[in-house]
């Protein structure tokens, strides 16, 4: 709920048995669940029941330091009033980043196990993102905060792939196709999410410019899938009527000159 992070899981269909089998697979991975959140789905109040029910029933064959031990392993599930989805649009707006650019890569059938390890690969760029820095003192290596480290204690990562994008489909086997989905996927969602980070009517009011010394997200369009491109603003190029619309950025050990268009600000500022 805090850092957003995303934990994608496949089901086979949306019965209350299918979401407790995810639900068991999740809590193996990730840990205790104390509460969850979500709609008055059908298969979410019957699973609601089923684990109350199985956790009351475990308690009672244990008596002493053991059951008070299972009674505070439960999980307390929240719903949100009926008829109501914009109530749960924190993890709607999360799912939705997915979906969305989903649909429009998938051209054909893939099996459940290419689902699946595309749904993962996805879910480690999705937690990739740049929340603010981790240490503001270092000059030369900048190293983001992000969701995946309060999931697995640093950044997430995908295993390297050759550039698939400019080979006919039909000349792919079915894993390296798969591969190429991964990296149009990569492609639609970090323009969109950057995109979303730049909205501002910049042709109508003055906005606030970057100040030397502020860590800002570089838009590329060649980096592999969940790698980010972060530098620090080390001089302002003001024009003749004083705006500021180049600025000299130092990422890794070089100095490159980027427009205000091409950089964007940090989801949290940390001043």
């Amino acid at each position: 709920m805090s850092t957003k992070a995303i934990h994608l899981e496949l089901v086979g269909d949306l019965t209350s048995d299918a979401f407790i089998g995810a639900f068991r697979r999740f809590v193996a991975r990730r840990g205790r669940c104390a509460h969850i959140w979500s709609d008055q789905g059908r298969n979410f109040v019957g699973a609601n029941k089923l684990l109350a029910g199985d956790w009351a029933e475990a308690k009672l064959q244990f008596e002493g330091s053991v059951a008070e031990k299972l009674a505070l392993d439960g999980t307390k599930w929240h719903f949100i009033p009926a008829y109501s989805p914009h109530m749960g649009g924190l993890w709607e707006a999360g799912v939705k980043s997915m979906k969305y650019h989903l649909k429009r890569i998938l051209t054909k059938h893939v099996t459940y196990e290419e689902m699946i390890t595309l749904l993962c690969q996805v879910e480690a760029c999705l937690n990739s993102r740049p929340l603010g820095i981790i240490d503001d003192t270092s000059t030369d290596n900048v190293q983001p905060l992000t969701p995946g480290h309060f999931l697995i204690g640093e950044t997430p990562i995908t295993v390297p792939t050759p550039n698939l994008q400019n080979i006919p489909v039909s000349h792919l086997s079915r894993w390296h196709h798969q591969q190429r989905l991964m990296t149009e996927f990569w492609h639609r969602w970090q323009q969109e999410y950057l995109s979303r980070m730049q909205q501002r009517s910049k042709w109508h009011n003055k906005v606030k410019e970057f100040e030397i010394g502020h860590i800002v997200l570089i838009k590329s369009d060649n980096l592999p899938p969940a790698k980010w491109m972060m530098g620090r603003i080390v001089d302002k190029h003001p024009g003749k009527d004083g705006v500021t619309r180049v600025y000299s950025v130092k990422s890794g050990d070089s100095v490159v000159q980027r427009p205000f268009n091409k950089l964007c600000y940090l989801p949290i500022d940390t001043e």
